[in-house]
């Protein structure tokens, strides 16, 4: 480590990309002083686990991170970001969407393309903007995600039963490469939509029916070892065999358990957990959740956490305290890429003027090294777990995340650089990596408010899994 930071003789700005040298420095105006201390320190550790959960507690403990001062109360984020579901929706496709892939920062406008999940997240930001426009007697929200799950009902699935993931209309093209993220993450929606249909009287049989035919697919797709396969085509033959997605499909087996009473899914959730516990867990190697990079991500942990914490809020005794134990140890991955401080910017960026809070904002991975509001449920799984384990700095940081994630905000006089209200901008640049374009203290030119939306939503709808698994 160096102070101050220097890189050289190349700077590397980018994936294959290098750059002239770089050198930065600590601002310091006339008359003001630094004092730079070094501090090693030495503990033991049974493994590399724990070694990661000293070391966070040791850096929570020293920068001791605050809530962000934000003026936004909850309400108030969902009334601005409910905005992106009136101008986003797209409703002159076969299935109508909300446009949140692909955007340029400078316009907003809709593009051509629909994706069920990953950075599109179309279904879950349906099911969010139903659920809102019923509490808050919004027709034309509660219609227009209707009209999504109407029409992804009947045009929206491959010949084997899949999801269409992504769909370019003006191309005519479908991915053919499925994935399964994005799979999991579309039941995971409808699921989360027909439990609440359910619970008003609804019924949605042909849903039912769809459902069970992909999740069907994914017992069929499941490797021996309880893993699933990163990508698949329509005739289950496998293009990527990385088994680091494979949390995400937990999620909506365990639900489908508990939605259709069915014990071959819990007994799946099982069997990707086993998986989790010897070849994530055990060996700490947490990697290849996302799908555009081949490397250690905070997906794979945040999901292997949510992941375990979903099995522990549906068995009992000593499996569910394994359960328990198991994410606690992943939480604690998930937290080492959230940051403690806040990262300075330099008087002119974007962001340091905007006078942006690093502190709560979560890296992505290590090729992708920039950062943004990814948190979804993991807010959920830091409160339990801080009751679980009598751990207060869980349910702390927990707030400091609340807050902070709350900062760029786009409406009227505070746009954050965005074109238009409620869409949260993504790719967020702290550094000098540049993920595309711009640098440090500006976003790319090019985002996905589609999943930020739904993120930012997720956090602050707080308890949806233990109500989930409460309802009769």
């Amino acid at each position: 480590y160096g102070f101050p930071y220097k890189e050289a003789p190349k700077t590397y700005i980018r994936k294959l990309t290098l750059a002239p040298s770089v050198e930065a420095f600590q601002l310091l105006r006339k008359g003001d002083s630094i004092t730079l201390t070094w501090e090693l320190s030495e503990i033991a550790v049974a493994d590399f686990s724990e070694c990661v959960q000293r070391t966070w507690e040791y850096c929570y403990d020293t920068n001791r991170p605050q809530p962000v001062n934000t003026p936004y109360t909850v309400d108030r984020m969902k009334d601005v970001l409910s905005n992106f579901f009136v101008e986003s929706y797209v409703n002159t496709t076969p299935t109508h969407y909300y446009s949140g892939v692909e955007l340029k920062t400078a316009t907003c406008a809709s593009t051509d393309v629909a994706e069920v999940g990953f950075v599109g997240r179309t279904l879950l930001n349906a099911f969010n903007a139903l659920e809102y426009g019923f509490q808050q007697n919004r027709p034309e929200l509660v219609n227009s995600a209707n009209s999504i799950f109407d029409t992804y009902l009947s045009s929206g699935f491959s010949p084997a039963g899949f999801f269409n993931e992504v769909v370019h209309y003006n191309r005519d093209f479908k991915e053919p490469k499925l994935s399964i993220r994005r799979q999991s993450e579309g039941v995971y929606a409808i699921l989360n939509y027909l439990a609440y249909e359910k619970q008003h009287k609804r019924k949605h049989p042909e849903w039912e029916k769809r459902l069970k035919v992909i999740l069907d697919s994914f017992l069929r797709l499941q490797n021996a070892d309880g893993s699933f396969p990163r990508k698949f085509k329509d005739d289950f033959s496998i293009v990527d065999g990385t088994g680091g997605s494979t949390p995400s499909a937990t999620l909506p087996l365990v639900m489908a358990y508990k939605y259709f009473k069915d014990k071959r899914y819990l007994e799946s959730a099982k069997r990707t957990v086993n998986y989790l516990e010897n070849e994530l867990i055990s060996k700490s190697d947490y990697f290849s959740s996302t799908l555009d990079a081949n490397c250690e991500d905070k997906e794979a942990s945040l999901y292997a956490a949510t992941a375990t914490y979903y099995l522990a809020l549906v068995t009992k005794g000593a499996e569910r305290a394994h359960y328990a134990e198991l994410c606690r140890k992943a939480a604690y991955f998930a937290l080492s890429w959230y940051y403690t401080w806040d990262v300075p910017f330099a008087e002119g960026q974007m962001l340091g003027d905007i006078g942006l809070k690093t502190r709560g904002w979560g890296n992505v991975s290590v090729e992708n090294n920039h950062i943004d509001v990814f948190i979804f449920e993991f807010a959920d799984v830091l409160h339990w777990l801080s009751k679980e384990f009598n751990e207060a700095r869980f349910s702390d940081f927990a707030e400091v995340i609340s807050t902070s994630m709350r900062q760029l905000l786009p409406y009227e006089g505070h746009m954050c650089g965005v074109a238009k209200v409620g869409y949260y901008p993504e790719v967020v640049q702290h550094t000098n990596w540049d993920y595309g374009r711009n640098g440090k203290g500006y976003y790319n030119d090019i985002f996905a408010p589609g999943w930020t939306v739904a993120s930012l939503w997720e956090l602050f709808s707080p308890g949806r899994a233990e109500q989930f698994f409460s309802k009769k």
